[in-house]
């Protein structure tokens, strides 16, 4: 005979020639033939001895387990008191029925959503990470989400997650802020053949992302092209003149321009403006050859016009003076005096008609 205890959180089972017979729970047993006793703790997972359908049979057995199978397009999630443990692939798995808490969250794998009860700290824990696969968009972004090839959806901003399988995503981003784009070193021949360098700068904001990313390719080299274009067509229809005097009306006219072809590629363009433009070298030679000589024509005009004005007050002034015997008295008085500010003393030799003469201009007659 034999003695076998079972303690408490422990389980038995007896086999008798390699069958099982039954199962034990706490408590002392007495064995008098040749079974033999294998004894679990219920804390830990069962390891089925046997092939676990036999087992199963016995529904005493069966009661006191957790029977988890997993599909080869399945995931588990193994929770033990609210804490996730592992994650079960593909098989069968036994866990006792104890003081442990056990949940199980089955996932199918197979598909990309990820419709499950499962929160965003599970699904970025370590244990997930060969499981799914996350993209985060920024808050000035906006994004496309191709599926096997094909276009799915708009993403706004935000943090996704699918499943990872073979089924192929890719999610194309696009910064939605305003941008700006450089059309610079435009090589370009006016109506009359003046070559000239054009550098210039558009700013845009991509509106419509299923447009610029989905039904078109490399929309920032088309917007390019579409502004060189413009420019060219702007620049090549006018006589190198005329575009001097109306390089205001460039902006607006590109903008119009522009305006249908850039909305076909889902941008909203907000300015243009031109930076610089370059002459060759000869021309700028020509154009301030002909600047000196317009500003010396004006300078010419208005020391004309200085020197006839002068002319004019002094007819006006001899006018006055032939007129009036007093002011032609005033103005000698008043040359008199400059000439007295600049002498010191004066010294008169002479007779009795130079004092007579000096006394009728220094002093007024009565």
């Amino acid at each position: 005979m034999k003695t076998i205890r079972v303690n408490a959180y422990e389980v038995a089972l007896v086999f008798k020639k390699g069958a099982y017979q039954r199962i034990l729970k706490e408590g002392k047993y007495w064995f008098w033939g040749n079974e033999t006793v294998k004894i679990y703790n219920v804390t830990q997972p069962f390891n089925a001895p046997v092939e676990l359908n036999i087992l199963l049979q016995d529904t005493d057995l069966a009661d006191a387990l957790h029977v988890v199978d997993v599909k080869d397009n399945e995931i588990v999630l193994h929770y033990e008191n609210g804490l996730l443990k592992q994650v079960l692939t593909a098989g069968r798995y036994t866990f006792w029925k104890s003081v442990i808490q056990y949940d199980f969250v089955r996932a199918d794998i197979s598909k990309v959503e990820i419709t499950e009860n499962i929160d965003r700290a599970t699904l970025q824990h370590r244990l997930l990470t060969s499981y799914v696969r996350s993209y985060s968009i920024d808050s000035f972004e906006q994004g496309v989400l191709f599926i096997d090839g094909k276009f799915v959806q708009t993403l706004t901003s935000g943090v996704y997650f699918w499943w990872k399988n073979g089924i192929s995503i890719i999610v194309g981003k696009q910064d939605m802020r305003k941008q700006q784009v450089e059309v610079n070193g435009q090589e370009i021949l006016t109506k009359d053949k003046a070559a000239l360098r054009i550098n210039a700068w558009a700013q845009y904001k991509v509106n419509d992302i299923e447009k610029s990313l989905v039904q078109n390719k490399d929309f920032s080299n088309q917007l390019y092209a579409i502004f060189q274009l413009a420019l060219r067509e702007y620049i090549g229809a006018m006589p190198f003149d005329e575009l001097l005097e109306k390089k205001e009306s460039i902006t607006p006219y590109i903008l119009e321009t522009v305006k249908a072809k850039t909305e076909a590629l889902g941008v909203e363009v907000v300015g243009f403006g031109i930076r610089d433009i370059i002459l060759p070298g000869d021309v700028k030679e020509i154009m301030n050859q002909v600047l000196i000589a317009e500003k010396k024509a004006q300078a010419n005009t208005i020391m004309r016009r200085e020197e006839t004005a002068s002319t004019r007050s002094l007819l006006n002034t001899a006018k006055l003076m032939d007129e009036n015997a007093m002011l032609w008295k005033l103005k000698e008085m008043e040359y008199v005096e400059k000439i007295a500010e600049k002498i010191s003393s004066i010294s008169v030799n002479g007779n009795g008609v130079l004092i007579d003469q000096l006394k009728q201009i220094l002093v007024s007659q009565k």
